[in-house]
């Protein structure tokens, strides 16, 4: 498994005004729209792209392109959906899959309650969104699920990871296949309920405000 963290002036800036409490729905979407596409830039990298032969108006070149199977965009529910946007702007012939997962706030284990996948993954690179990485759980859930049906290359992209996450995450996948994280921070801890710290919240409810 790959840690990226991006050391960015203006990551370091929008991820500060995520982090305050007083920080409105509003301006708190519109800063992880922003933020996930810088994250998206660098998570996308490695791409595959193939050669391709086009003409300019002054002389034939050779450029390329995004190979086949086009990438796949995976973002969990319901956090994951305030992520898609700045990722789709960067990789607008991407194919978008879903996967609904939820965390039980006692036991911390992830019921999956809705999938949207292509049943074979083989050769797809695999882009799973996922805004924080506290304990680690629902992202290895989606690497397995993403795992089981063939896929090999999978990048996470997150806001925010905690150090126990990446551990369990590292535990369990190993060297299955190929995972990258790419993230603006890795924070200090988790706290009693599993919320990192100093962290942001729950981004979920930052995007969208509380569901009663």
């Amino acid at each position: 498994m790959r840690l990226h963290i991006i050391d960015h002036p203006l990551v370091s800036h929008k991820l500060t005004v995520l982090r305050q409490h007083e920080t409105p729905s509003a301006t708190f979407r519109l800063l992880v729209d922003e933020l996930v596409t810088l994250l998206a830039y660098e998570a996308t990298r490695d791409v595959a792209t193939e050669p391709v032969h086009i003409t300019t108006p002054v002389a034939p070149t050779t450029g390329v392109h995004l190979s086949s199977p086009q990438p796949i965009v995976v973002p969990i529910l319901r956090a994951g959906l305030g992520m898609l946007d700045g990722m789709t702007r960067l990789l607008p012939t991407a194919e978008v899959g879903f996967l609904g997962m939820k965390r039980d706030e006692e036991t911390l284990l992830v019921e999956t309650y809705a999938n949207r996948l292509p049943e074979d993954l083989s050769g797809r690179q695999c882009y799973v969104l996922d805004p924080m990485l506290a304990t680690g759980h629902t992202l290895i859930a989606a690497i397995n699920y993403l795992l089981e049906r063939g896929a090999r290359d999978v990048t996470c992209i997150c806001l925010l990871a905690a150090p126990e996450g990446l551990q369990a995450l590292e535990a369990e996948i190993g060297d299955r296949a190929e995972v990258t994280i790419v993230t603006a921070s890795v924070d200090e801890k988790l706290n009693d309920q599993a919320y990192i710290v100093p962290g942001l919240g729950d981004a979920g409810d930052r995007l969208y405000g509380i569901v009663h």
